[in-house]
């Protein structure tokens, strides 16, 4: 049988016989075909990639840990032998600083006590008997020379100076006060000094060991670089931290003992403004012309 190319339709030849495929059942499943197909694909090279990234099951257990891994050390034996020659040749003077801060912390404490500067019992006595007129020139010295205190040396200075005018008086006074604040603040010099040293000597070991850090890792290659880079810093800004750990308290204290030797230096001038009105060449008359006065009206009062 001969078919027209007119009528034909597209199927398959199978013992003699054309067996015909309806077009409207193809034309449907095309779009399905194509996304399976391209779905398919897709899975496939998801896999591929799975696959290629999934480390071995037996590379994990084997894989020997890194023996050039480093790790900033925690015990000072560490940090030592880590910071090397760096290490020691700060230490020496932290320690140093840190033994002086102490010592003149303590000594000035002692000194600058209340009782010592301006023994109360002394200055009670000398004031009163100079008001009663009790002292002369020799015995107020002597007395002032028994003392051995600050305030005892400030009030010589102007008892020198008896029967003087009162400002040639108050001026002794002054250089007498000079002299012994002088001596008060004498050792809050070096712990104001250690206060300003110390963090200097913390950020020059900063640097230094920052400079060594980076030259390291410069040196080191393209391994462990991170690492390298990051221990070296944080044991170069160990330097800092000691120098402030040293200086801060060091600066605390030496606040406190400058206040403390103000509070002295204020109490001690007015005390001598006492010993001024009481030796001076003005208040020498005036007291005479009281004990004048008081003799002369006591026979007007007998009589």
């Amino acid at each position: 049988m001969i078919q027209s190319p007119s009528t034909s339709r597209p199927g398959e030849h199978c013992g003699g016989r054309t067996i015909r495929l309806p077009g409207r059942l193809i034309q449907p499943l095309l779009p399905i075909v194509v996304l399976v197909a391209i779905g398919g694909m897709l899975m496939a090279q998801d896999g591929g990639d799975a696959a290629g990234t999934t480390p071995a099951p037996n590379a994990a257990p084997n894989a020997a840990p890194d023996e050039d891994t480093l790790e900033m050390p925690t015990d000072p034996a560490g940090i030592m032998k880590q910071l090397g020659w760096m290490g020691w040749v700060f230490l020496l003077p932290f320690v140093g600083a840190t033994l002086i801060s102490l010592w003149y912390s303590v000594e000035r404490i002692v000194v600058l006590k209340r009782n010592r500067v301006i023994p109360k019992p002394f200055v009670e006595r000398f004031l009163e008997h100079l008001r009663q007129g009790k002292l002369d020139r020799s015995s107020s010295l002597k007395l002032c020379e028994q003392s051995d205190s600050p305030i005892a040396a400030v009030f010589a200075h102007g008892v020198r100076k008896w029967g003087k005018s009162s400002v040639e008086v108050e001026q002794a006074i002054i250089d007498g006060g000079e002299r012994q604040v002088s001596e008060l603040r004498v050792h809050l010099r070096v712990l104001n000094g250690v206060a300003t040293v110390t963090p200097l000597l913390g950020l020059l070991g900063t640097v230094l060991g920052m400079i060594q850090a980076f030259n390291d890792v410069a040196t080191a290659g393209s391994v462990g670089k991170t690492e390298q880079l990051a221990v070296g810093i944080s044991l170069a800004l160990l330097t800092t931290a000691c120098g402030l750990l040293i200086a801060i308290p060091t600066l605390i204290m030496y606040m406190y003992l400058s206040g403390r030797v103000d509070a002295l230096v204020m109490e001690m001038d007015y005390l001598a403004q006492s010993v001024v009105q009481a030796v001076s060449a003005e208040a020498l008359s005036e007291r005479r012309k009281r004990d004048s006065g008081g003799r002369s009206r006591q026979p007007s009062d007998t009589a």
